[in-house]
């Protein structure tokens, strides 16, 4: 019996999670919210390898159970010929080993168990919770003040390139990087993002967005100074707005956007920016 049900656990372990985990990616797929966790660039890998994951999961059940553990140490005959006696003695001591009774579970066993535990929750509670995005509060908590590492390419520290599609990730990149930031001035952007406060400046909101490279576990805030002296009287911590104004540069010659209108908007359906 406990053969069998380690067998049952070896296959859940296995085939069952993939399984599970493959359900889950091609059901956020198919809803439309797979990009609540992942580059949407990178969906059409992760759904291939979601099938793949099924179909071999589901051919694992034509194994039979308990074959898994099954390495033919007792082959009896090797092409006609009898196994030496050293051999079968062997295969012998090993069957003998794995009849007896454990009178403790050893280390790597517990180990196993308390791993597998755990996935398995991982694993159900993907299934069962419903898709949400990482929150303002992570994002702020995550916030270095720099921008991040791979927003955007090389060419947006140069002035002659087209900025109209810019988010927040690519201007974060191009306030802290921009060798001539008068060359920036004046260029005119529309912007969404939650608000955060600025650390050094009470007088500043930050303008901010997580930007994914791959998946949320890569996930970096980016956050741009917008000034606006009385923020803190009409906007809350935390909430989306939506920025329309100017890049222009402070007192000691920075970059910030200047706004001509700051409007509270409900959080968009893609939270992030790739």
């Amino acid at each position: 019996m406990s053969n069998s049900w380690g067998s049952v656990g070896t296959r859940w372990l296995g085939a069952g999670l993939a399984a599970v985990l493959a359900v889950v990616t091609l059901g956020l797929a198919a809803t439309g919210r797979l990009a609540l966790y992942i580059n949407p660039d990178q969906a059409w890998f992760a759904v291939g390898m979601a099938v793949l994951a099924l179909v071999g999961a589901v051919a694992s059940f034509l194994l039979p159970l308990g074959a898994e553990a099954d390495h033919g140490h007792d082959h009896g005959h090797d092409h006609g010929h009898e196994t030496p006696e050293p051999a079968r003695s062997v295969a012998r001591a090993e069957r003998a080993k794995r009849a007896e009774p454990h009178r403790a579970l050893p280390l790597g066993a517990i180990a196993a168990a308390t791993g597998g535990t755990l996935a398995s929750a991982v694993a159900v509670a993907a299934l069962v919770l419903p898709p949400a995005s990482l929150s303002v509060d992570l994002a702020m908590a995550r916030d270095t003040g720099t921008a991040p590492l791979f927003a955007g390419a090389d060419e947006v520290l140069l002035a002659s390139t087209d900025t109209s599609d810019f988010g927040v990730g690519d201007w974060a990149s191009v306030f802290s990087t921009a060798t001539s930031p008068d060359a920036y001035e004046g260029t005119r952007v529309t912007l969404t993002g939650f608000v955060t406060p600025d650390e050094t400046d009470d007088q500043t909101l930050r303008l901010g967005r997580l930007v994914i490279t791959h998946c949320v576990i890569d996930a970096q805030p980016a956050s741009l100074p917008v000034v606006s002296p009385d923020w803190q009287d009409a906007l809350d911590v935390g909430g989306w707005i939506e920025v329309e104004g100017v890049v222009t540069t402070d007192a000691s010659g920075a970059l910030v956007i200047e706004p001509s209108g700051i409007s509270p908007v409900a959080p968009p359906d893609d939270p992030y920016e790739y």
